[in-house]
């Protein structure tokens, strides 16, 4: 089989959330001595240019992003309908860079720093435990002696 094909299989017959994870862009050469990141997955609200394609240098917010159709919509890139209204027009991540980063997620921002994603457990105060009660065996030889009277205590006659 030829490797076009092969390619091309794994790229758009691949599972939905495979193609969620294809969808990352480059980062800009300020960004990438900030972070020391080659790549980041673009979410909404980050600023990206085009640079490469039919809006080359064009630069916008990112309004959505689809794994379906295997991009992102750039605010201010629109096509017209022959009917009227416009569409978003979907570019592949890979032809953008993306130039700043929209940080309102905390998880997002602590990974792009290399920190712990998860909250460090706070230490709690050592309490001494109790000592455990030492066993007794009273009860049992009391159960013992109970049985004992029972045998040696004469039944009563019924009259």
């Amino acid at each position: 089989m030829k490797p076009t094909i092969i390619r091309n299989r794994t790229i758009y017959q691949a599972s939905q959330s495979l193609r969620s994870k294809l969808l990352c862009g480059h980062l800009s050469k300020d960004l990438k001595n900030k972070y020391h990141k080659r790549s980041v997955r673009v979410t909404e609200g980050d600023t990206v240019k085009v640079v490469r394609g039919e809006f080359k240098g064009v630069s916008g917010k990112v309004t959505r992003v689809s794994a379906m159709k295997n991009g992102v919509a750039i605010e201010g890139i629109k096509k017209e309908k022959l009917k009227g209204g416009n569409l978003d027009v979907f570019i592949h991540t890979s032809n953008v860079i993306v130039t700043d980063l929209n940080t309102e997620d905390k998880w997002r921002a602590a990974k792009l720093e290399g920190k712990s994603t998860k909250p460090a457990k706070e230490a709690k105060p050592a309490t001494p435990k109790p000592e455990p009660k030492p066993k007794t065996e009273a009860p049992k030889k009391e159960a013992k002696q109970d049985k004992e009277t029972k045998a040696a205590k004469p039944k009563k006659e019924s009259k």
